[in-house]
């Protein structure tokens, strides 16, 4: 396989995981705001809290994949 496919095939794989990777990061930070709620008795705030941390941790995974593609 020629060297120039391989580079692309890696990076297709890579951008192909990107909504894996958001959706991981939002749905662990809705756990994590859920179970903090429940165990300390702060519902919705918690939740609300930890969601945007991880809608904001998605996105950044975004921006760190667009500015590795502009590098190279």
């Amino acid at each position: 396989m020629k060297r120039e496919t391989r580079r692309l095939l890696r990076e297709l794989a890579y951008f192909s995981s990107l909504g894996f990777q958001i959706a991981l990061s939002i749905v662990i930070g809705l756990a994590a705001g859920i179970y903090l709620d429940r165990r300390f008795g702060t519902t919705p705030w918690l939740t609300l809290i930890f969601l945007g941390m991880g809608i904001v941790a998605g996105f950044r995974n975004i921006w760190i994949t667009l500015k590795k593609s502009r590098d190279h």
